[in-house]
């Protein structure tokens, strides 16, 4: 017997994180676009993650996952139940019984285990939201690239539920509880734009953050001596980058419209300036994948050296951009100034 939540309209997004919530803001009777959802959720991020146990390195250019729901349920007030459970019985249980009372559910998922995913490989924070079921399928709202509306069936999904290893929760789920009001969206940009940009321009560790990408570009030269298949590295990274949920650009496409969005409504002249090297960043950040992507094809490694420098230029527009966003408070409130210098210490170094 099928049960299908009615009036369930899929969001339409790229990002799975903020596709999820989009979905159950959405049925919610909330809809804010993407970039917004991304920029409130303090999302940009970038990391340079390299260990003897890893294969290759990874790129990633957004903070970790769960993160960016959990700063946009704090900066929108909203209230949402999360459950997790080692057990596969009792997390099937958990999800039914929300389909059952019409309400949608986001999963935390490996998308290797999808049925509708036609790239294998594992990847265990995946984000979608499950709106119906029957004896055989579950029925899900993934990302546009995704198809939207799909389906997959249950013991797939019971597996990608279950799955270990890097950056997988115990079953995890999530729903919405009912929204009365949402806050200003204003102070909500204002505070997710400095705590961002503070975030950026203070990593914990230097392959964080722009001095990451400063990292990644000296290390980047490295990658053919350390690849038993280069090839494969080098394209699927640049596929990554690019295609695997980013928006485009790394997230640096998402950044860019929620600084647009910001810049309109605060009428900011500092936000309209990080706006503007955004537009000017993401294509960098598209040359970048686009030069891995031949070196990989083509065995021509100096587009890895043009990578390298492109990756210094995009480093200091980034960093500049940020440190115009959290300029703009400092200038604006004496007495935020001194909070946020007491927070962020000495400016960083070049």
């Amino acid at each position: 017997m099928a049960i299908i939540i009615e009036n369930f309209v899929p969001y339409q997004g790229e990002h799975c994180e903020t596709t999820a919530m989009g979905n159950l803001l959405q049925f919610a009777g909330v809809r804010l676009s993407e970039p917004m959802l991304f920029g409130l959720g303090q999302g940009l991020g970038f990391i340079y993650w390299d260990s003897k146990q890893m294969d290759f390195p990874f790129i990633g250019g957004r903070v970790k996952p769960d993160v960016l729901t959990a700063n946009l349920i704090g900066r929108l007030g909203l209230t949402v139940s999360v459950q997790e459970t080692s057990s596969v019985d009792k997390a099937w249980r958990n999800a039914r019984s929300c389909i059952e009372q019409g309400v949608p559910v986001g999963l935390k998922l490996d998308s290797y285990y999808l049925d509708y995913f036609t790239s294998k490989v594992h990847f265990a924070a995946h984000y979608a939201v499950l709106y119906g079921l029957d004896d055989e399928y579950a029925y899900m709202a993934d990302t546009r690239q995704q198809g939207g509306p799909v389906k997959t069936r249950l013991t797939s999904l019971a597996a990608a539920r279950n799955a270990k290893g890097p950056m997988s929760s115990r079953n995890r789920s999530f729903t919405l509880e009912p929204i009365v009001a949402l806050p200003p969206l204003a102070p909500a940009m204002r505070a997710a734009l400095t705590k961002n940009a503070h975030d950026y321009l203070n990593p914990p560790i230097r392959n964080i953050g722009y001095k990451g990408i400063v990292k990644m570009s000296s290390e980047i030269l490295k990658w053919p001596s350390r690849s038993s298949n280069i090839e494969h590295d080098l394209c699927l990274t640049a596929l990554l980058m690019e295609r695997a949920g980013t928006g485009g650009a790394l997230f640096r496409n998402l950044y860019r419209d929620f600084l647009k969005e910001c810049a309109h409504a605060l009428q900011d002249p500092d936000i309209e300036q990080a706006c503007r090297l955004f537009t000017e960043i993401a294509p960098m950040w598209v040359s970048v994948s686009s030069s891995i992507d031949r070196a990989g094809r083509t065995g021509d490694y100096r587009e890895l050296q043009q990578a390298s420098q492109l990756l210094l230029e995009i480093a200091d527009k980034e960093r500049a951009a940020m440190e115009l966003l959290l300029a703009r408070r400092r200038s604006r409130c004496p007495f935020m100034s001194c909070l946020l210098s007491d927070i962020a210490g000495r400016s960083p170094d070049r």
